[in-house]
């Protein structure tokens, strides 16, 4: 079955649709914008297997939260970390904890945004696999074992040229190279917000 062409115009819509006050954020809108993400991962295929089987895994527990009869607890990421420090389930055994799940998440999109920042910055015929390897040793690849560090490196040295790359990925590329500035600056507000929600709870360090 093929997959639909990745949006990067969605991902900016939902991605400022989850923007909420002046440092919350939407887990509905945040999950939207990480089902297009997920698109990404899979047109590039083996390459991203390591992230994309993860990022599915992770978008549905947190969709089945906010489907619970105390769903308003899932609302925004603030409201989650609240809600789950305070009943003291970060502790509990058999709970499947929405923080947890979440910061898995967040450490892909710190990923992807690095990797997708540097793609934009290189020539139309600048090959991507440098780039991928900085933007992933620089930040998901401190999480992962050393087995799979090696197979993702390895993994993209298959990676083709950036104009290549995104005929295979989006609808048109010359739009897409357009729209990356605005769809960048609104994953980076997202992302530091929750970075931020992460220290105020001390929760960087969840298992």
């Amino acid at each position: 079955m093929s997959v639909e062409k990745f949006d990067l115009q969605k991902v900016h819509e939902k991605f400022t649709e989850s923007l909420v006050g002046e440092d919350d954020v939407y887990v509905d809108q945040y999950l939207e914008a990480f089902k297009e993400l997920y698109k990404f991962f899979q047109l590039m295929g083996t390459v991203f297997g390591f992230v994309s089987s993860d990022v599915k895994e992770k978008v549905e527990i947190l969709e089945k939260l906010r489907g619970k009869e105390n769903a308003d607890s899932f609302l925004t990421i603030r409201t989650m970390m609240e809600y789950e420090q305070e009943a003291n389930l970060l502790s509990k055994k058999d709970y499947v904890s929405g923080s947890r799940t979440l910061l898995r998440l967040h450490r892909g999109l710190d990923f992807i945004q690095e990797f997708l920042k540097r793609l934009g910055e290189l020539e139309g015929d600048g090959k991507t696999n440098g780039v991928c390897q900085a933007a992933y040793n620089d930040t998901l690849a401190q999480f992962h074992p050393w087995l799979i560090r090696k197979g993702a490196n390895v993994a993209m040295y298959a990676l083709p040229t950036r104009d290549q790359l995104l005929a295979k990925v989006c609808a048109d590329g010359a739009i897409a190279i357009k729209l990356l500035p605005e769809m960048l600056s609104v994953t980076r507000k997202v992302y530091d917000r929750t970075q931020e929600l992460y220290t105020k709870y001390d929760l960087h360090g969840l298992p």
